[in-house]
């Protein structure tokens, strides 16, 4: 079970001031009308506890858009490589958004480990906020089984009725929670309620789709030829939104920045995205995905089949950002239910 802490409502404006002064400290801000993005904050009453999945997952912390990695002079022939990270502790990750950082982390560990990133994440202290209701009707975790707390965090907090239920997942949270003091252990009656609410929550978060968490590599796996594919092409804007805002996507290209004197400068690694037009091509212009349906379905496989055979897992989280921000108004879920009613 672990060790689990409790904290009173009234004393997470406290909690929030004195994480602070450990490390900065990023949590989800409202931003607008149904609209949220992880900030920096240092009270709580900054911090939006009830949100939906913010504009761009905290993949942006381990993974920068921008990320300078070399800065040389041709000249002298000096090539410095270049490693760039900070400290901070990130508040209020759901668990769609640890699923995708468990996603990332497997990627970059895996051989070639990306140094760049492993050092970047050892840097990084991750609590996560449980959802207690349903974010939207884009949001499809429970499809993805991902709408439970299933580790990847230091910190846990579930709101309660009068506080907040936490686990103490690490070592480094164990730390925190003693250095601030504002915390009581756990009682009874605490467990009681969070056994409670996931129960409710076990019936709130239901299978949105008409297939089976287990089935849908094999239904993808089988729809490459889908007429589904020639419906998205023809509405697809190429605009890269669902890649842009995936917590697991991470394709990138490398670019160099010269500088006026034509010897000197800085090479970048910048994201990329694989509904780009450029994307697939290789020389002589020709394209293995030329048209934007096929790009499309190589992002769909992305997620619910070549990481399957590769890392046993899904690489979709179900935060729903996709179906969110599609410019065409491509749903997630209304792309699974139209391949599944395709095969009967």
């Amino acid at each position: 079970m672990g060790k689990y802490v409790t904290l009173k409502k009234s004393d997470f404006n406290e909690f929030i001031e004195k994480l602070s002064k450990i490390k900065p400290v990023v949590a989800p801000v409202a931003k607008g009308k149904k609209s949220f993005a992880f900030a920096e904050v240092t009270t709580g009453e900054e911090v939006a506890l009830q949100y939906i999945p913010t504009i761009l997952p905290p993949k942006k912390y381990f993974m920068p858009q921008k990320e300078k990695i070399l800065e040389f002079d041709k000249k002298k022939q000096d090539w410095t490589p270049i490693l760039e990270y900070s400290e901070k502790i990130i508040f209020g990750v759901h668990t769609c958004d640890l699923a995708g950082i468990q996603s990332l982390n497997i990627v970059f560990t895996t051989k070639p480990k990306d140094i760049n990133y492993i050092v970047r994440k050892d840097k990084l202290v991750i609590i996560g906020l449980e959802c207690n209701n349903y974010c939207d009707e884009h949001a499809s975790c429970a499809v993805m089984d991902n709408h439970l707390p299933n580790g990847g965090y230091d910190l846990f907090f579930t709101e309660l009725k009068n506080s907040f239920m936490i686990h103490v997942n690490t070592q480094i949270g164990d730390e925190i929670i003693k250095r601030i003091k504002l915390f009581q252990e756990a009682k009874k009656q605490d467990f009681q309620q969070l056994d409670d609410l996931r129960a409710a929550k076990r019936k709130i978060f239901k299978d949105e789709v008409k297939v089976g968490h287990e089935g849908l590599k094999n239904l993808f796996d089988k729809s490459v030829k889908s007429k589904v594919w020639k419906d998205i092409d023809s509405r697809c804007v190429a605009c890269g939104n669902c890649t842009n805002v995936c917590p697991t996507c991470y394709c990138f290209d490398v670019k160099d920045d010269i500088n006026l004197d034509f010897n000197t400068g800085a090479r970048y690694r910048v994201w990329d995205s694989c509904q780009n037009e450029n994307f697939a091509k290789v020389a002589g212009g020709e394209s293995f995905r030329e048209d934007r349906g096929s790009r499309q379905l190589h992002r769909f496989m992305r997620k619910f089949s070549y990481p399957v055979e590769k890392f046993s897992r899904y690489f979709c989280t179900g935060c729903g950002r996709c179906s969110r921000t599609c410019m065409a108004q491509i749903n997630l879920k209304e792309t699974i239910n139209a391949l599944v009613k395709e095969k009967k």
